[in-house]
């Protein structure tokens, strides 16, 4: 939750903005402001505080207790000019939340945090629990001086500075990567958890809370292992509303996996058994719930104790899963910065290595982190940039490949796809297609059915393309057509459009838009007989209605069809 606490009139109207804007998320405190901060900072996980820096910094600083507990305050001046991340920047959200306000109100989102500043990633914002001196490596990091990783687990990391290396020697500052428990070494040193651990669990019916988590806990210590590096409790279906198993899972903050029996039963464990054979129909609930995917199993099957001698109501079992390297396939939009979705961004400063044609790295480079390998290329070299960026996945890497556009549309995702298997991860990040940012300019033109052909026949043969253009003339669907023409394929647009012609009338409006959304874009709408086809290249989408586009106050619209509306006609 976050609190919202104002003083003044104009406060209280930036206030209530985001308070309707985040209604499930924030929680305004009335009164003294005094009194509403100290209550705010007790309930809440967030505080925003419309009022002057200093005075927030005096109501909070008797309250502050440490960076770990203390909750994110940022901090709004009475112009709703800028949004200051006060407290908290990274432990509390308060960087990301800085720039969610600053979104919302159009206030300028000011954080200082050292790292954040000069882009180098917050040892604590890497998505896995640290402990250790993070005040003094980061500092290092920093300064430039030299920085020792030490991968105990291989997993994918955000790229990092050039001065951290695995190359390092020790005894220096030093970053450690394991799901051991081990404790940081001195000063200068961080310890990451990765979530390589997956612990099955099986439970009767009614078994306790406690007796599930304390199983697993103990399996964990003996077996010197960090629980804050478990990713996830597993079973069989049967049991995926099984209290104990869902109340140890939410104490330890992790996720249930569930798998079917039959699933379960295919899976070779070295200790399989008649009991859960008859009472769920898999010889293994534990051992193979914790070991769909692969891994190593670092603790067989193990039971709890109970204290009353009575049987045992749990069993469960660890696996270490190898670290997956993590491809995103991601889309940039149509050119402008800001149709870029968050999504993406966030994707392009996660990646270590960036892979991509040369003209869209240059759109993006520098949002990429300090240390990100690019690996570019240029035009015509779209299946040989799919291979390099599956097979640095397949090294470990945490990959993007970018694409304009949406990556799933004329673009890298399907040649990405084909070359990988399920040995890495593959996330997608959707974007706005250019058929998408031209229909917006153009109006509405894509209001009803719609169908996007590349007229290309590099890879496509013509008489594929021209079918598919014929079946929409007859189909009556509005095509846009994306690469419609070229200085070496001039012929393809006027024998598609002659295809089209064959079934719409020549009044039919087309809407023009080369480069949309950039600086230098520029559109018209015109009709099926006016249309030249020489005015067109390859940075134009041609879009052409269908028989019930109009061209109304000199925007193109496809009537979406309802009944009502022919009533209303």
């Amino acid at each position: 939750m976050i609190g919202l606490i104002s003083a003044t009139a104009a406060g209280a109207a930036a206030r209530d903005r985001l308070a309707a804007a985040w209604p499930d998320r924030t929680r305004v405190y009335e009164g003294p402001v005094a009194d509403a901060v100290r209550r705010a900072f007790g309930e809440c996980e967030q505080l925003v505080c419309f009022l002057a820096t200093g005075a927030v910094v005096r109501l909070v600083a008797p309250l502050l207790s440490d960076k770990a507990s203390d909750p994110g305050v940022v901090c709004v001046d009475e112009g709703g000019r800028f949004a200051v991340s006060l407290v908290g920047g990274h432990g509390g959200g308060a960087n990301e939340l800085a720039l969610a306000v600053g979104k919302l109100l159009g206030a300028e989102p000011v954080v200082t945090t050292a790292t954040d500043a000069v882009g180098v990633p917050g040892l604590d914002t890497l998505g896995m629990p640290v402990e250790g001196d993070v005040a003094g490596v980061s500092r290092a990091l920093l300064d430039g001086e030299p920085v020792a990783l030490e991968l105990e687990s291989s997993w994918p990391l955000p790229a990092l500075p050039s001065n951290v290396g695995s190359g390092v020697p020790g005894g220096g500052p030093t970053i450690r990567v394991t799901d051991r428990v081990v404790e940081p070494s001195g000063s200068s040193e961080v310890v990451l958890r990765p979530p390589s651990l997956v612990v099955g669990v099986g439970a009767s019916k009614g078994a306790p809370v406690d007796e599930v988590l304390g199983l697993v806990q103990g399996a964990l210590a003996d077996a010197g292992l960090s629980v804050a590096s478990v990713a996830a409790l597993a079973t069989v279906d049967a049991k995926a509303g099984e209290p104990g198993i869902v109340g140890a899972a939410e104490q330890l903050g992790v996720p249930v996996l569930t798998y079917s029996a039959e699933e379960l039963a295919g899976i070779d464990v070295p200790n399989p058994s008649a009991a859960p054979l008859a009472a769920v129909g898999t010889p293994s609930v534990a051992e193979a719930a914790a070991l769909v995917g692969g891994g190593e199993l670092l603790v067989p099957k193990r039971k709890s104790e109970r204290a009353d001698g009575a049987p045992a109501m749990a069993t469960c079992a660890v696996v270490r899963r190898p670290g997956r390297g993590r491809l995103a396939v991601v889309g940039l939009g149509p050119g402008a910065r800001d149709l870029l979705t968050p999504r993406a961004e966030a994707e392009l400063r996660r990646a270590s290595v960036l892979v991509g044609l040369d003209q869209y790295v240059d759109q993006i480079r520098d949002l990429l982190r300090p240390g990100t390998r690019i690996l570019e290329s240029g035009l015509g070299a779209e299946e040989e940039r799919a291979r390099t960026a599956v097979a640095e996945a397949r090294k470990g890497q945490a990959v993007a490949l970018i694409g304009s556009g949406d990556a799933g549309v004329y673009a890298m995702a399907s040649p990405a796809l084909a070359e990988a298997s399920d040995d890495i991860d593959v996330v997608g990040v959707p974007g706005v297609t250019a058929a998408l940012a031209a229909g917006a300019i153009l109006g509405a033109p894509l209001g009803h059915d719609h169908v996007s052909i590349s007229l290309s026949d590099l890879h496509t043969p013509w008489e594929v393309i021209e079918r598919r253009v014929r079946a929409a003339a007859e189909a009556d669907i509005v095509v846009t057509f994306y690469n419609p023409r070229s200085r070496g394929r001039d012929w393809q647009l006027p024998k598609a459009l002659a295809v089209l012609g064959a079934h719409r009338e020549p009044t039919t409006p087309v809407g023009v838009v080369r480069n949309a959304s950039r600086p230098d874009e520029s559109s018209r709408v015109t009709t099926l007989a006016g249309l030249d086809p020489a005015t067109v290249d390859m940075m134009t989408v041609v879009t052409v209605g269908n028989t019930a586009t109009r061209n109304i106050a000199g925007r193109m619209v496809t009537p979406r069809g309802y009944r009502w509306q022919e009533a209303v006609r």
